[in-house]
């Protein structure tokens, strides 16, 4: 698997349409994701799949630059329900194909959702490798040079694969994506319904370097998380880098108010914390697309990532309205590497 700031060939999305999601029916958040799609097809080619019914209220939005495909989908989160790409030594790329179940059942039904990446890579003419593991795209994260993050509170919860041990998923995951270490973090970010993807608290800006939300308001519960993945890190023999965590983000009631209840999901509430973390960010061949979440600390986070990425143009995009439905812009995105890579 190659690291995320290797050539892309594009970058596929999905568009924002479910209700008890996404406030007012979704369109605040398409809004957004058209924002994100722009700021990324200013570096690479954007294909956004979209719900049958909904191509043209999506073409209206979206920049012409970005291509449009139907596909249908339960929700909008690509990372997750994508293909995580390989390639070899030959030039060959290829599709994994994770088992996707809601993580861990969020929703009732996600069959459209686990059929999506079949579908990505029946787009991309890429063969395809249905893996035996639930698995999200979120949950790992990986330096180009066989080394993987992820976090115990994802990958060994027991709302994925229930009968598998630590072993087992490491051997699933070296498997399928070519890595030799895995590295462990614990807990993910405060709140993270994902039950705590990698994307959102700690990823490789280069081999060697790690960017790691923190904070140090010791009464943060999301302190005590860092600092235990810090400790981590430092042991592993990483450079460690801090991103300021925004916040802690809170949802408010008129926010609530504007997402429908649907039976079998988690209902919404005022005073809820959001997962708000500026590691939510994707890197596009020639920039890097960051979540503005808390004017306090917008400044700070895309200057530090700026530092931390010299040569890429580093784009702060508002994304709360992408937040309130429980991801960002890592989230939302799903890089399809140059094939030329492995040759």
């Amino acid at each position: 698997m190659p690291a995320e700031w290797a050539p892309h060939d594009r970058c596929w999305m999905l568009w924002p349409h479910r209700p008890d999601t996404w406030r007012g029916h979704g369109v605040p958040a398409q809004r957004a994701f058209a924002d994100v799609a722009k700021a990324v097809v200013a570096s690479e080619p954007v294909t956004m799949g979209v719900a049958p019914g909904l191509l043209a209220t999506a073409r209206a939005v979206l920049s012409d630059a970005v291509d449009v495909v139907e596909m249908a989908s339960d929700d909008a989160w690509m990372r997750d329900v994508g293909p995580t790409f390989v390639v070899d030594g030959r030039g060959n790329r290829r599709g994994v194909d994770w088992v996707f179940n809601a993580w861990g059942g969020l929703y009732d039904s996600w069959e459209q959702d686990d059929d999506v990446a079949r579908r990505v890579l029946e787009h991309e003419g890429d063969d395809r490798y249905r893996a035996p593991l639930v698995l999200e795209g979120g949950s790992i994260h990986v330096d180009g040079e066989g080394t993987l993050l992820t976090t115990e509170e994802c990958l060994l919860n027991p709302n994925r694969n229930p009968g598998l041990s630590r072993i087992d998923i490491e051997r699933h995951v070296r498997d399928h994506l070519g890595v030799e270490r895995i590295v462990w973090l614990g807990a993910g970010v405060v709140d993270d319904e994902t039950s705590g993807h990698v994307d959102n608290l700690a990823c490789f800006v280069r081999p060697g370097v790690v960017v790691l939300t923190w904070t140090d308001d010791t009464s943060d519960p999301q302190h005590a998380v860092s600092v235990d993945a810090r400790r981590r890190l430092d042991a592993a023999g990483f450079d460690v880098q801090l991103l300021p965590s925004p916040g802690p983000l809170f949802m408010t009631a008129d926010e609530a108010a504007g997402i429908d209840r649907v039976p079998g999901t988690k209902p919404r509430s005022a005073r809820e914390r959001l997962a708000g973390s500026y590691v939510n960010f994707y890197v596009a061949n020639g920039g890097v697309i960051v979540p503005l979440l808390d004017p306090r600390h917008d400044e700070e986070a895309v200057a530090t990532l700026a530092t931390l990425f010299p040569g890429r143009a580093v784009a702060g995009v508002p994304a709360r309205e992408i937040l309130l439905g429980g991801g960002d812009i890592h989230c939302i995105t799903q890089q399809v590497p140059s094939r030329t890579l492995g040759s």
